[in-house]
């Protein structure tokens, strides 16, 4: 997903009817461990710039799912943006379902992972 602002805002979060939690990440390589946490401030969305929310960088982690996501659907997901000012915004977005995770990591617990 691409997400370009027309302002300077920051994604703050997100929620899905499709899972219990749903958190913005971030994925980076630190030294050669590759790490995953929670954006606690959010994304910074610079005004007019392009930001990829996409596997092994930024991105939507939905967790505690309430059923298996079944490729080739959609889910919906809420997008929650605050600007310089505090004020918040929401988009709601269908999210395709592209893939299947092998060997059923789509249920994965990921309750260990430290932030």
């Amino acid at each position: 997903m691409k997400l370009i602002a027309k302002e300077n805002v920051r994604l703050v979060a997100a929620s899905s009817p499709a899972a219990g939690v749903v958190e913005v990440h971030e994925m980076k390589m630190e030294g050669d461990v590759m790490k995953m946490r929670a954006l606690s401030g959010g994304l910074e969305l610079p005004a007019g710039k392009s930001v990829e929310l996409k596997p092994g960088g930024f991105h939507v982690m939905l967790m505690d799912l309430k059923a298996p996501l079944v490729k080739d659907t959609s889910i919906s997901l809420t997008l929650i943006f605050k600007d310089s000012k505090g004020v918040e915004s929401r988009m709601e977005v269908k999210v395709p379902v592209a893939m299947t995770a092998p060997g059923g990591a789509a249920m994965m617990d990921h309750s260990q992972h430290k932030m």
